[in-house]
């Protein structure tokens, strides 16, 4: 297993990388991006034009870092990357600038890999109105690591051209589908966001389902079905420790992490009717949140953790609703033509994602967390689960086209401009994004 990544300040000496300002260069002082978006004028900005350069490196590394890095920026939406691949000579200098404002580029990267004891990325970036270099860091890390090493560049480039966090240092966990329809055999899978690095979590022997991440990134929850009752299960995806949360007399399921990591929240099904339960992982203390005949179930938490939105029957069709932490006083959000559900809060709080269900196709759409401002992202026969970005930017979730066929994920950026496919190995559903793996 290749030792994970760590981000902190320049100059650290962590577990797997240490990252510094590229020598001789100072990040003090350097000139201010000047493409930053303001991604609250929704979907009318014009994405950044961007130029990268190919990495100098000894054997692979160096393409490898640039195919990677090409690729996250053709899936960024908020950057595009402008005219071929090409070589600039000397990396540690200021390109030719004339060239690359040729292709209509405002910025442009260069970069270098090398090899020795571990391996050493170093990118810079440059403004291609005045030349000045606006960002520009260091990395050292196993050799493994050169995807992860190139997607953690691409989320500097991200960040400092949008003035927006980065979201391709992530991974996503999903449940990877295989066999005939009939007898789909369903394992826990993790991914990198582009769907490179695929590894298995378990076995396939019990049905897997929802599985959700812990905000440290190393746990995941997820509901399992095996010969007992179904039950609602947490695992470690680094040491593959996994045990059961609690024993409950009836079905739970829908399991979600707490804002913190120390709170899971459930569904509890029991005499008919589902309610919400939020569950301490210290001292396995239980709160009941709501108290109905109805089916109340996928609980999300607010980012600040002070409120949860859900989805319930209450009113006699699957609706959303939002109520406080605590439980009580929940109240209504979604009055669209159809039915709601799978609700789950946008890291940055400005928005719910759901899915709708209307004149028999299923669409992924988000609104505010009043209610107001539904838009549907995108539409099709069976569209559901949406899953956020750790920016709050973009979405992910899972198509299944009926019959035979196998479901597969997909990635859309919140205001529905592009849609992307992301490849897996076989069918692909339930995914869960990671949050941010060195934040």
């Amino acid at each position: 297993m290749t030792p994970p990544f760590t981000r902190r300040q320049a100059g650290a000496l962590l577990a797997g990388l240490a990252a510094s300002p590229v020598v001789g260069i100072p990040l003090a002082g350097t000139a201010r991006a000047q493409g930053a978006l303001d991604v609250r004028r929704g979907g009318s900005f014009q994405p950044i034009p961007i130029a990268i350069t190919r990495f100098v490196g000894e054997g692979v590394s160096g393409d490898k870092v640039t195919s990677v890095l090409v690729n996250d920026m053709k899936h960024s939406v908020f950057l595009t990357p402008v005219g071929e691949v090409t070589d600039v000579g000397n990396p540690d200098q200021a390109p030719a600038m004339e060239r690359f404002r040729a292709m209509g580029a405002q910025y442009v990267v260069t970069g270098r890999v090398t090899a020795g004891d571990g391996l050493q990325t170093q990118f810079r970036m440059f403004d291609t109105g005045n030349g000045a270099q606006v960002a520009g860091e260091q990395y050292s890390t196993d050799a493994n690591n050169v995807r992860r090493v190139a997607h953690i560049v691409a989320d500097a480039v991200f960040t400092k051209a949008t003035g927006e966090k980065g979201f391709f240092d992530t991974r996503v966990v999903f449940i990877d589908e295989s066999g005939p329809a009939t007898r789909r055999r369903k394992r826990l899978a993790i991914m990198d966001q582009d769907g490179a690095g695929v590894r298995y979590l378990t076995s396939g022997n019990d049905i897997v389902v929802t599985p959700r991440f812990s905000p440290s990134s190393q746990e995941i929850t997820y509901m399992a079905f095996g010969d007992a009752e179904p039950k609602v299960m947490t695992m470690n995806i680094e040491t593959g420790h996994r045990q059961a949360v609690g024993d409950f007399p009836g079905m739970t399921f829908a399991p979600r992490f707490g804002p913190g990591g120390q709170t899971i929240i459930m569904s509890l099904s029991e005499n008919g009717a589902s309610n919400l339960y939020a569950m301490s992982l210290g001292s396995h203390q239980t709160q009941q949140l709501t108290d109905t005949q109805a089916i109340d179930t996928a609980p999300s938490y607010s980012p600040d953790g002070a409120q949860i939105c859900f989805e319930s029957d209450r009113g006699g069709t699957q609706q959303i609703y939002v109520m406080g932490a605590g439980g009580g006083g929940a109240r209504r959000i979604s009055f669209g033509e159809g039915r709601y559900s799978t609700p789950v809060w946008s890291p940055k709080g400005d928005f719910i994602a759901f899915t709708k269900q209307t004149k028999g196709g299923f669409a992924i759409g988000v609104m505010k967390p009043d209610g107001s401002g539904e838009r549907l992202l995108t539409e099709g026969f069976h569209n559901e689960g949406p899953t956020w970005a750790p920016n709050g930017l973009f979405l992910m979730f899972f198509r299944d086209p009926g019959g035979g066929g196998s479901p597969r994920i997909f990635m859309s950026d919140v205001f529905g401009r592009q849609e992307f496919a992301v490849p897996t190995p076989a069918g692909a559903s339930d995914p869960a994004w990671s949050p941010l793996l060195g934040a």
